[in-house]
């Protein structure tokens, strides 16, 4: 089941490519300049985006037949030299039971995620930012969230040092301070995670680009950590005022320690930036 969903991912996205590529060909003069080539990418880039992106986990350390899916929705918002970022997760976990057997299937809503960053740094070679960020317990089922209300720093590096290359990274600190007031959420432990990303992209030509962005993941409290490798490709293009990138990306585990972490993912998605840009950071 694993295997069949990855080739439909693949050869969807692929698809997708194919047909960007050639409405690129036919319009080359509307496509994406170099700048926007570059902050197609770009976490920190002023402007406003959507982003769509899915985590599917077809295999889990200590959890044999296990799988999830993972979608995300992303809006950042520009406001003067502030960035405000809110995802929402939508989950989908299938775990058997002892024998093999089907044991629990569950699909719904998980923690919400806020993250305010300041542009100190906003210069065409290099984006610097940092603030706080903090989570939400709004998963709609106990086994699709923390429970936990949780908050932290969070800081964002990227660099674009020529028109092919270009690298960063995020580091995410968060730690659990209060819990829903549900009885059912009881059971579920505080939490002290670090989550770093790194992320570096190469630009192929006509808006193809190589690409990794792997989560590594460490719960300081109990020592467990999952560090991933990946590698994928993508395709930017320009419709209109909006820039799409459309990208793909398997990720393997190379170190972790516990178990109900991913063995191996995919990572696909879609992010749309616009320019509509706060006034006063126009002016810079």
């Amino acid at each position: 089941m694993g295997i069949k969903n990855i080739l439909i991912i693949f050869s969807c996205l692929f698809i997708h490519l194919n047909l960007i590529a050639q409405d690129s060909t036919k319009v080359k003069a509307g496509g994406p300049s170099e700048s926007e080539l570059a902050a197609a990418n770009n976490p920190l880039a002023d402007t406003y985006a959507v982003n769509i992106q899915d985590y599917f986990i077809p295999k889990i350390y200590g959890a044999d037949g296990a799988y999830q899916n993972q979608a995300w929705l992303r809006v950042a918002i520009p406001t003067w030299r502030i960035l405000w970022r809110l995802s929402m997760p939508f989950s989908t976990i299938s775990m058997p039971d002892k024998n093999g057997n089907p044991g629990f299937h569950k699909s719904g809503i998980g923690d919400a995620d806020l993250f305010a960053a300041f542009l100190a740094v906003m210069k065409p070679k290099i984006t610097f930012g940092i603030g706080p960020s903090f989570g939400f317990p709004t998963s709609s089922d106990p086994r699709l969230g923390t429970g936990k209300y949780s908050a932290g720093l969070a800081t964002v590096i990227f660099a674009a040092p020529g028109p092919k290359f270009q690298i960063g990274g995020l580091i995410i600190w968060k730690k659990s301070f209060a819990e829903r007031p549900e009885a059912i959420y009881d059971s579920k432990q505080h939490f002290n995670v670090l989550a770093i990303q790194p992320f570096y992209f190469f630009q192929l030509g006509k808006g193809f680009y190589l690409r990794g962005a792997p989560i590594w993941t460490f719960e300081l409290t109990s020592g467990t950590f999952n560090i991933p490798l990946g590698l994928g490709v993508g395709k930017v293009a320009k419709f209109g005022p909006a820039v799409f990138n459309f990208f793909i990306e398997p990720q393997v585990t190379i170190l972790h320690h516990g178990d109900s972490q991913p063995a191996f993912q995919v990572l696909a998605g879609m992010n749309m930036q616009f320019k509509g840009k706060s006034k006063k950071t126009k002016k810079k």
